[in-house]
């Protein structure tokens, strides 16, 4: 059976994560505690306070490690995707796992993406909303006489998040309400994530990204920029993707069409499981953020 392997991103944190994995399987436990940055990644992503965990900069690595020691786990226990992708923070979570880079550069260099991406933004002055329940091209027809908004997720079918500054969101919203869609949904995020107003902090991410060893993955990588394969230069991609749409439920239908049979949603939360349902039903996905999720997932494919 093909499987292909998901990875959370950012919004999916919470106090707690990956705790009962610590406790209980030492690959968990070699993984965060290997860990070696300016904070502590142990006890924020096992105490908090929420507030903290919730920032940028901290709850990108942390929600890597959590996703990286579940991992473990899941490989320990003889399960190996053929693809792996993640959505957005995630896709550094599946190319680490995927031997892209060490563990240890991965947590570091995505501590400084997420503060790169805190700084690069005026607080207040940029904002995301998720499009509910609109067809993508229709979305992109509203928004294009719009400055300063764009698409920044295909998240999944009738779930599309628009990105900008603040004034275009709150315009690009009214406007697609009018139009038809179901709800808007402004996102408590810090900022315009993945739009052209991260250019600056893609330069920025580049120069951190070449201090680093990068090599070749070892399983299949799906990409955010395209949907699909790419055999770009891994930093160039990665440049790219901070400041580009992400086709998230483009690279699981191309999964889909290459043969996984199968999907696991790794690390905190159960967003990407929903996300694949709604953009194909037949196929089954399970999430493992607890060690029930692993049971189940392990129950179902062993014997499956």
């Amino acid at each position: 059976m093909k499987i292909g392997m998901i990875f959370a991103g950012q919004g999916s944190q919470y106090v707690g994560m990956a705790h009962e994995f610590y406790d209980a399987f030492p690959e968990a436990k070699d993984v965060f505690d290997q860990v070696n940055i300016d904070i502590d990644v142990k006890k924020v992503c096992f105490e908090g306070p929420e507030d903290v965990l919730n920032e940028t900069s901290y709850a990108q690595p942390c929600i890597l490690t959590t996703s990286l020691a579940i991992a473990k786990v899941i490989e320990a226990h003889g399960i190996r995707p053929d693809y792996v992708a993640g959505l957005s923070l995630g896709e550094y979570s599946a190319l680490a796992y995927a031997g892209a880079f060490d563990i240890q550069d991965a947590i570091s260099i995505v501590r400084r993406r997420g503060q790169i991406m805190s700084e690069a933004l005026l607080a207040g002055t940029t904002s995301m909303a998720a499009v509910l329940a609109m067809d993508a091209l229709k979305i992109q027809e509203v928004i294009e006489p719009i400055d300063g908004v764009t698409i920044a997720n295909y998240n999944c079918p009738g779930q599309i998040v628009i990105t900008g500054t603040k004034e275009a969101v709150e315009l690009a919203s009214e406007k697609l309400k009018e139009v038809g869609a179901k709800r808007v949904i402004p996102l408590k995020v810090s900022g315009a994530f993945h739009s052209p107003l991260l250019e600056e902090a893609s330069h920025q991410l580049k120069d951190e990204l070449e201090k680093y060893e990068i090599h070749q993955p070892n399983i299949p990588v799906i990409y955010n920029v395209s949907g699909k394969e790419e055999d770009r230069d891994l930093i160039e991609i990665l440049t790219q993707q901070i400041k580009s749409s992400v086709y998230f439920y483009q690279s699981i239908q191309y999964m889909i069409e290459n043969g996984v049979e199968a999907f696991v949603e790794i690390g905190p939360g159960k967003a990407l499981s929903a996300f694949v349902k709604k953009t194909d039903r037949s196929v089954p996905v399970y999430s493992v953020d607890s060690i029930e999720g692993l049971n189940q997932m392990l129950g179902a494919l062993k014997n499956g």
